[in-house]
């Protein structure tokens, strides 16, 4: 990765400083702010933390042997100590760049309904990322074709995946899924939503399981859970429940020995700690949230006695570089993006859904009802801003939860709803969500006639699917109902984007996106440890302005 300079200098042999204030020796320290700034963003250099004997105050110095050796030697400044180049590679753990076969401790996460395309995945891995398909809410067929033209693409790499997300409503579709993410080997799965673990994750994680010639177990899929509670960490961090394990078994999905091996190894290698995200979240604060999963992963791998403790990463709230930064900095693995990734050339959203979320600010964001687990009543995060969706949405979860059936309906309700919401009446929009169905999973029509409490959640359910679709095609006579999945790291972005590279919306490709946030992670980390140090940085030197990375 190549970083311009922010300054330009001149380097003599020796001289006085310039009228900045900072020297123009090449070995000579520097005092002044912006040479401060300057060192500090100079993270692929060696530093050397030096102070004035006469005056006591500190600066830097260009980190090479010969430097210190004449600073040494001048008997006018002495050397606190020199930091290495930082490098973005280096900001999270080796080992996971090591088994995704990537140069950066990131992923581009999965966005629902295909909205994280197959495009996308393709840049990502092009650019020694990680990226995963978004699978969540499509149909067998279009995860089917999209696995397949992910594999003939990137054939022959590892660093690529698809989502599997947890569908209580639609357990068949997500065994589906399973079986068909192992059955094609897709080298990573990340599995999201989840509350409990099911066959269908279970068997992911299981199925090729094998050794290597000193006994370690080797995976053939690698799986990373997202994860907003301890609870639910706990399970992935564990090995599989021995009854899921026996069932699986039976039903000849995985084999004698993958159980076997199983028992030694957790659920899942990398568990991502979702914090305040788009879409499914407990809206819980990152800092909170990842040092209790970081501890219960090491109360858990010193229970189980793993040979190699799983990784934690970090997701939700990662708009800026400072954010990124503070994510490493609390011990993260590996960061996940997901809501700015939704303005990037290659997401599968509209033109006016990206408009949409390049206006939004940090509380430009709401809870609305979930439609894979409307029946629950699990929430999800999304835009507010240009958007009625959320309240429209609460409208029906409030009329669902009020009466038993569509029959049950005030006339007076139902006219609002088909007026204001659903813009046609119950019996035509049922005919729609009819059609759906009947395509889809024939099983939902058979239980929503023997359950009129059912039926009115099919088709309230079936605005909520197509408000997300609504807003990936533009549907311009639906601008007001877009359901756009967004947490509040997407107006963190907008304000550190604005009026620079890219806020431009043709500059933002989802691997500038993160190139930008992994160079300006690694300054703000160069900086803080600049400061812990005692050099007295500007506020400028935390400061990074996005610009064109190759």
């Amino acid at each position: 990765m190549v970083t311009e300079n922010m300054f330009t200098e001149t380097e003599t042999e020796d001289g006085p400083a310039n009228e900045h204030g900072h020297s123009v020796t090449p070995w000579a320290p520097d005092f002044s702010e912006d040479a401060l700034v300057r060192h500090a963003h100079r993270v692929r250099e060696p530093v050397h933390i030096v102070q004035e004997r006469s005056t006591g105050r500190v600066g830097l110095s260009p980190g090479s042997e010969a430097a210190r050796d004449r600073l040494c030697a001048d008997g006018r400044h002495h050397v606190l100590g020199t930091l290495p180049p930082l490098y973005p590679e280096w900001l999270g753990d080796h080992s996971f760049c090591a088994d995704h076969t990537v140069r950066f401790p990131y992923v581009g996460g999965e966005m629902a309904n295909g909205i994280a395309t197959t495009r996308m995945v393709t840049a990502l891995a092009g650019a020694d990322l990680l990226g995963f398909f978004g699978a969540g809410g499509l149909d067998h067929r279009a995860v089917e074709q999209a696995v397949a033209e992910l594999g003939a693409r990137l054939d022959g790499r590892r660093n690529w995946g698809v989502n599997l997300i947890h569908s209580p409503q639609e357990p068949e579709l997500e065994e589906r899924v399973a079986a068909l993410l192992i059955n094609r080997r897709v080298p990573a799965v990340s599995a999201s939503a989840y509350m409990a673990l099911t066959p269908a994750v279970v068997r992911c994680a299981v199925a090729g399981l094998t050794t290597d010639p000193s006994g370690h177990v080797v995976r053939r899929t690698r799986i990373l859970a997202k994860v907003s509670r301890p609870e639910v960490a706990e399970q992935f961090l564990s090995p599989a429940p021995p009854e899921l394990l026996r069932a699986l078994v039976e039903r000849g999905d995985v084999t004698e020995r993958e159980a076997d091996l199983a028992a030694l190894v957790p659920v899942a290698d990398d568990i991502t700690v979702e914090a305040d995200s788009g879409g499914h979240t407990d809206n819980r604060p990152l800092g909170v949230l990842l040092p209790v999963v970081l501890a219960l992963r090491a109360e858990l791998t010193a229970r189980h006695g793993y040979r190699t403790p799983p990784r934690v990463g970090a997701a939700g709230g990662l708009g800026t570089p400072q954010a990124v930064a503070s994510a490493f900095a609390m011990g993260a693995a590996y960061v996940v993006t997901g809501s700015v990734n939704q303005v990037s050339v290659e997401a599968g959203l509209s033109d006016e859904g990206k408009r949409l979320l390049g206006a939004a600010d940090v509380a430009d964001v709401t809870m609305a009802p979930a439609s894979d687990m409307f029946e629950l009543g699990v929430q999800l995060q999304v835009l507010r801003r240009g958007t009625m969706f959320a309240a429209r949405a609460q409208q029906l979860y409030d009329v669902y939860r009020s009466y038993d059936s569509l029959e049950a309906i005030p006339e007076e309700v139902r006219t609002r709803l088909e007026r204001n919401v659903l813009r046609g009446t119950l019996d035509e929009v049922w005919a729609g969500t009819h059609r759906y169905w009947q395509d889809r999973d024939p099983g939902q029509l058979d239980r929503a006639e023997r359950d009129p409490k059912h039926r009115m959640a099919l088709l309230f359910r079936s605005y909520l699917g197509r408000s997300s679709r609504w807003a990936m095609t533009g549907e311009r006579d639906r601008r007001t109902d877009y359901q756009i999945w967004c947490g509040p790291a997407m107006g963190a972005f907008n304000r550190w984007t604005r009026d620079g590279f890219l806020g431009r919306p043709e500059n933002r490709s989802a691997v500038q996106i993160a190139l930008n946030l992994l160079e300006g992670a690694a300054v703000v980390t160069r900086a803080q440890q600049l400061r812990s140090h005692g050099v007295p940085l500007p506020a400028a030197a935390f400061a990074y302005r996005p610009r064109r990375l190759a």
